[in-house]
């Protein structure tokens, strides 16, 4: 049996944008949908940093969108992503609505301050009822969007 490893709580915030019923989403370009699956945008919460901010700032630098607004706290999950990274992440997740119109798919990059390599990203929007494909647990309060 494997020894038992420490996990770490890693604060996380995600973003369920809305528009006309279909939930904002992307994919890696460079990796395979098995890889990396289907996800909303995300990340870590920095240091000092209020969890609300980090989500409007992860919306940001992964979609290319400004002008998004926060609707509301939807809640807090954790998530063990476990064996990919040994780590507990406590989810902070929000309800984001975009300012003004959007495209239906667009091509982004989140460049990480010049820190590592630039991801790039395809996003688009899908049904709400089909956000079942969210990969690792992102989906898990997407029916809080109907409270």
């Amino acid at each position: 049996m494997p020894e038992e490893r420490r996990k770490a709580v890693v604060e996380k915030a995600l973003s369920y944008v809305v528009r006309e019923g279909r939930l904002l989403v992307f994919r890696h370009v460079d990796h395979s949908w098995e890889e990396v699956g289907v996800q909303v945008p995300g990340g870590s919460v920095r240091p000092g940093e209020a969890p609300e901010a980090a989500a409007l700032r992860e919306a940001r630098e992964e979609t290319g969108l400004s002008g998004l607004g926060v609707v509301r706290k939807l809640g807090v999950t954790e998530y063990d992503v476990s064996p990919y990274r040994f780590e507990i992440q406590r989810r902070h997740v929000f309800h984001l609505e975009p300012a003004r119109p959007v495209p239906e798919r667009w091509l982004s990059r989140e460049d990480h301050d010049g820190q590592r390599e630039p991801h790039r990203f395809e996003c688009f929007w899908i049904p709400l009822t089909a956000a079942h494909v969210l990969q690792s647990g992102q989906g898990a309060l997407l029916g809080r969007l109907y409270d």
